[in-house]
């Protein structure tokens, strides 16, 4: 599943390329995909202009100029493809980015001003697009849900306050729990503890404020990193030659390098299940 700098990622290239542009016509190829209630379509899509993309957690949205909102969803494998004078697109990286569109794999297409296209494929239909008022959006179950955001503002206090709440949860566990800190996922989770020198085995309860402090900074600094490298599965993957975001080659120091050694200390990386997860991290100096 793209995770927080992945869908970041692909927000900044919606600011670029579709914010000011008017949505002419909707093909829906897979209802399920597709969420909005009757007559809205017409009522709120159709005509309306994007006037802001925006992004919580790992969700996208596209507010429109009719007070209503699309907010999407990319699950693990969708794709979000802009077709116009300039060729882009971000989400799971596949041969959906530089073939003819749609294909099979496309369930919503969105026709725009200046002759344009947007384009949602998901090859597993897990991901969604709804469309909502965009006054209702912060009241939806899982928005109303998610922790702070690691990226703007100043999230430690409200960090800490939601971490301690999970004292028996392993760390590892807790840092991928949205409802505590929104956005970490599974690569980013591994890459903090390690700066941290934390075990991901290591509970809540036995860590000092600092310590759960030091792991926040460092989610922040692997992120940060992760968006200015264009993410860890694409950067500008259809505008090249196929090649994808490199933050694993330039940044990763731990997450899908078990055999080899740790940057830090030379031990070998080892992977281990946390939590039912995929877990890197360095014996040596992440101890528990």
């Amino acid at each position: 599943m793209p995770e927080l700098p992945e869908v970041e990622t692909v927000r900044r290239g919606l600011e670029k390329l579709v914010v000011g542009r008017q949505i002419l016509r909707v093909e829906i190829f897979n209802e399920k995909s597709f969420q909005a209630g009757k007559g809205d379509v017409e009522n709120f899509l159709i005509g309306a202009k994007i006037v802001t993309a925006r992004r919580r957690a790992k969700v996208l949205i596209l507010d429109l100029s009719s007070g209503y909102s699309l907010v999407m969803h990319l699950k693990m494998t969708g794709q979000i493809v802009f077709r116009g004078r300039e060729n882009w697109g971000g989400g799971h990286p596949n041969d959906s980015f530089l073939t003819e569109l749609p294909n099979k794999s496309t369930r919503v297409e969105f026709e725009l001003s200046d002759d344009a296209k947007l384009f949602f494929n998901d090859q597993r239909k897990f991901g969604w697009i709804k469309l909502i008022p965009t006054a209702v959006i912060d009241e939806m179950d899982f928005i109303k849900k998610l922790g702070p955001e690691p990226l703007t503002g100043d999230p430690k206090t409200e960090f800490l306050r939601r971490i301690r709440r999970r004292g028996n949860s392993v760390i590892k566990a807790a840092i991928l729990d949205q409802t505590v800190i929104a956005g970490i996922g599974n690569i980013y989770a591994d890459e903090s503890l390690w700066l941290a020198k934390i075990h991901p085995s290591s509970r809540v309860r036995d860590l000092s404020d600092k310590q759960l402090s030091e792991i926040l900074v460092a989610a922040i600094d692997v992120m940060t990193k992760s968006i200015k490298a264009g993410g860890s599965t694409m950067k500008t993957y259809i505008n090249a030659d196929g090649s994808k975001g490199n933050y694993l080659d330039l940044f990763a120091n731990v997450f899908r390098r078990e055999g080899k050694p740790c940057p830090r200390c030379g031990a070998t990386i080892e992977k281990i299940r946390v939590s039912g997860r995929g877990t890197h991290f360095c014996p040596n100096c992440q101890k528990i």
